[in-house]
């Protein structure tokens, strides 16, 4: 096992980092081959060695993978350098290292902990924080800090998107209700959905049955759901009464939030752990 002690090979064994970023991708278009690209062309100029490569991925509308231990590539890269079969990574760059200027910090000082060097293409190596030169943290971590305030803002601009347009009637996101589909950002009639929607208006309205007679008209006859599951009360009320779908939407974005609560909440454990041991 490498330790900070042990000498610098001239010719080191980098394992290279890439990360897919929904975000990132949507806005610059830095996808894999690209950031694959740039860590070899850096890589071509200085004469080390890639001998392994890992991937992880995260997105804009899950919680993603950002605690270290959350990422299973990043973990097999420290696993190689734990095992003295690498010396160090190489990313793109910081961003696509970690997007959350926590996250970097803890892989740096992971990697770091192992003995390894940690390298990106846009910077080249970066160094051990030291005692002696406060300047080298402060400046790695404000670029942290306009990495995650740009992609904050970008969030922001999509976000504020979607609910302008929600607040004008038109689709933003979330499942298409049963008869419907988006199309060009618009929700318009999607055909053979739309025969069984009349059709259960129609049994409701002409002879005054439920959610649950009507269900079970629809399983019985081997109609499919929009899924192609079965059919449950609680979708056919939904089709008869607006207010219905709006309060399982409701719901729904409810459980949606507290799910991120509960995940932010393990996360700050996992980071407060990985820093303390």
């Amino acid at each position: 096992m490498i330790t900070p002690h042990s000498p610098r090979r001239e010719r080191l064994r980098l394992i290279m980092v890439r990360r897919v970023s929904t975000i990132g991708q949507a806005v610059d278009g830095y996808g894999l081959d690209a950031q694959q690209t740039d860590c070899r062309r850096w890589n071509n100029g200085t004469g080390h060695r890639i001998v392994h490569s890992v991937v992880d991925g995260d997105t804009v509308t899950t919680s993603g993978a950002s605690t270290v231990d959350e990422r299973e590539g990043l973990m097999d890269a420290l696993e190689w350098i734990k095992e003295d079969r690498a010396d160090g990574i190489l990313a793109p760059n910081l961003d696509r290292l970690a997007r959350e200027l926590t996250v970097q910090e803890a892989v740096l000082s992971y990697v770091w902990a192992l003995g390894g060097r940690v390298f990106t293409a846009d910077h080249g190596e970066h160094l051990e924080d030291d005692v002696d030169d406060p300047m080298r943290t402060a400046m790695r971590q404000m670029r942290g800090v306009f990495h995650q305030l740009d992609r904050g803002m970008i969030r922001k601009r999509l976000r504020d998107g979607r609910n302008s347009k929600a607040a004008k009637g038109g689709y933003a996101y979330g499942a298409p209700p049963f008869g419907k589909q988006a199309k060009d950002g618009e929700l318009v009639d999607l055909d053979d959905e739309k025969d069984v929607e009349d059709l259960i208006r129609r049994w409701a309205d002409t002879e005054g049955i439920g959610p649950r007679p009507i269900t079970r008209r629809l399983n019985e006859a081997g109609i499919p759901a929009k899924r192609g599951g079965k059919w449950h009360p609680t979708t056919v009320a939904r089709i008869l009464s607006p207010e219905a779908r709006q309060a399982g939407v409701d719901r729904s974005a409810r459980d949606r939030a507290r799910k991120k609560e509960e995940t932010r909440l393990a996360r700050a454990e996992k980071l407060v752990k990985l820093h303390v041991r």
